[in-house]
């Protein structure tokens, strides 16, 4: 028995194999033939749904997806083992599966278990039926269990039954294997196929991510690098609006959505319902909390734990408030937020960057201005001279005044102003591919429920086909601008836009020219500098936003689609990395 493939092979006969053969023995020789022939034309494993998903009788490790070979059928038959064997004389079998990182499924039995879960992309469905467990279905593609309870015991197992292999629970918090993303990667993408992340950048993203980056098992998606406007040919004026329409006109968009651009510092909101959910969703120990709230580049926001814990809470009490959770359909949110003020989270750049540049120029300033101008009262010559650090001054206080509107004391969270302006994902949905008004209208609701945490997002849609909707715009930008706020994010409204092969981009900012003083310093605006930055490149960083934005929209996908953990961070992971690209910081 057991065919050509497995012939030589020592076979116990146990397990029940012993009745088996006696009730063939008393078979005519025909029907024993027949037998034979029929069990050895059994193929070893089935591939099915265009090799996403792999059904395999012990399992089996991707290398043999799909071949036929005596070891493949082995493998499928009887599993790994260490070589070595329990107190009970039985093999002990080797977590073949804490090792897979195939893309397709596998589903396999054979190791009965006490409880069915989700290992790398694989499940074991053999609940013991036969020992008086339960009876196990996986439903495909909806990944939906379907489990009964057994009628009798029907054999006496020889030990009790056991949960499979290294579950994620049993694993050290936030454990990855290091092959996962270490050397050059090519990740597979929905939106533009494949993304190429060079070594050296991944090493530079491991620094990031293994000594200051939170628990791996929340970051299921970062943010995608955001490009400024194109130059604008206007006297004065670094970056405007027309630069930005005409862009993605040219890129086929039809409409885009104009949103107040909030002067803080962006924040991944990640929360679960309760505790429970955040266990059972993302694989967190008991006592890992409910949530997070994560930088763009994957660290914690805040240094206060119990201010983090105070924020979630009121989230959470606002979706209760609105019905949200229920609208959602959905125990877990993911939001992509500003939060505000800058100085909750830049509050050491502040103070060693602008604010000593401030306090430094304003004072020498007004020192040389009054020696100079006291030199002019006899030395005319000297006149201009004062002028001219007179103005120079005027434009110190300005960069004072650009970086002190953004900025003010948190010692609790009533200090603290969120500004969500996307919903990511909830249980069954990316929503971040659902147009930007209906984001919009959500945080509009949350604003409205409680002002005290949320801000709402400011926002126009204009028609590219249409001068005076163009227009209008351009003058909702200035009178933004010209009250001291920072700019606009100009996005497609159906978020996503395809030109050619590439993404058009995910957002444009368009900043004020004061707001531009803090990035660019007091004087950016004097003819030299102004004809210097009018240089600057921005090809390679839109370049980047369209593969971050493709990352992280597939980071999201795989987690919504139940993947592990490993397949999720990989596209987060490919974010960071592309990050450490070498870009002016001043775009």
């Amino acid at each position: 028995m057991g065919g050509r493939a497995l012939a030589g092979r020592n076979v116990t006969i146990s397990h029940g194999l012993a009745e088996s053969l006696a009730q063939l023995g008393a078979e005519p020789p025909e029907f024993r033939a027949h037998v034979e022939r029929w069990i050895d034309g059994l193929i070893s494993h089935a591939v099915l749904d265009r090799g996403q998903l792999v059904i395999a009788h012990a399992g089996l490790p991707e290398a043999m997806h799909g071949r036929a070979s005596g070891a493949v059928r082995s493998f499928s038959l009887y599993g790994d083992t260490t070589g070595e064997t329990d107190e009970l004389g039985l093999p002990v079998r080797y977590p073949w599966a804490s090792d897979y990182r195939g893309r397709a499924a596998v589903v396999y039995g054979h190791t009965p278990v006490l409880e069915v879960s989700w290992v790398n992309g694989t499940i074991c469905i053999d609940t013991g039926c036969v020992f008086g467990g339960r009876l196990s279905a996986l439903r495909w593609p909806e990944r939906e269990l379907v489990s009964v309870p057994a009628a009798q015991v029907y054999y006496q197992p020889a030990k009790p039954l056991a949960p499979v292999g290294p579950t994620i629970e049993d694993r050290p918090a936030g454990q990855l294997d290091l092959d996962d993303v270490v050397g050059k990667r090519i990740i597979d993408t929905r939106l533009t196929g494949t993304v190429t992340i060079r070594e050296e950048n991944a090493a530079a993203a491991l620094e990031v991510m293994s000594r200051f980056a939170i628990d791996p098992r929340w970051l299921i998606y970062l943010p995608p690098t955001m490009t400024p406007a194109a130059t604008s040919p206007l006297p004065g004026v670094l970056e405007h609006p027309a630069e930005v329409f005409d862009a993605f006109r040219r890129d086929g968009v039809r409409q885009v959505i104009c949103e107040e651009k909030h002067m803080g510092s962006r924040a991944v909101v990640v929360l679960g319902r309760d505790a429970e959910v955040a266990s059972r969703r993302f694989g967190l120990p008991s006592g890992a909390g409910a949530g997070a709230i994560y930088t763009r580049t994957g660290r914690a926001f805040f240094s206060d734990g119990a201010l983090e814990l105070g924020l979630l809470d009121r989230v959470r009490d606002a979706f209760d408030q609105i019905g949200l959770w229920a609208e959602l359909a959905s125990d877990w949110v993911a939001l992509d937020c500003e939060l505000l003020p800058w100085s909750a989270k830049a509050e050491d750049l502040l103070r060693n960057q602008y604010a000593s540049v401030g306090a430094a120029a304003v004072a020498s300033l007004v020192a040389e201005e009054a020696v100079l101008s006291a030199c002019a009262t006899r030395l005319p010559e000297a006149a201009a001279l004062a002028g001219r650090a007179g103005e120079r001054l005027d434009l110190a206080r300005r960069f004072v005044d650009s970086y002190r509107r953004y900025c003010w004391p948190v010692d609790d969270l009533d200090g603290v102003a969120l500004a969500p302006f996307q919903v990511l994902a909830a249980e069954g949905k990316v929503h971040a591919l659902t147009p930007h008004p209906w984001h919009l209208g959500v945080a509009q609701r949350l604003a409205d429920a409680d002002p005290t945490t949320f801000r709402a997002t400011r926002a126009r849609t204009v028609d590219l086909a249409d001068s005076a909707s163009e227009a209008a715009a351009v003058a909702w930008w200035a009178d933004l601008t010209a009250a001291g706020g920072e700019g606009m994010v100009v996005k497609p409204v159906d978020v996503v836009a395809v030109n050619g092969r590439r993404l058009s981009q995910p957002g444009v900012k368009c900043r004020g020219r004061e707001y531009l003083r803090i990035v660019y310093g007091p004087e950016y605006t004097g003819p030299d500098q102004m004809a210097r930055l009018r240089q600057r490149s921005l090809g390679h960083k839109r370049a980047l936003a369209g593969r971050e934005l493709s990352l992280g929209i597939e980071a999201l996908e795989r987690f919504v689609a139940g993947e592990p953990v490993y397949r999720v961070h990989e596209c987060v992971f490919g974010v960071l990395a592309l990050e450490s690209e070498p870009v002016d910081p001043c775009l």
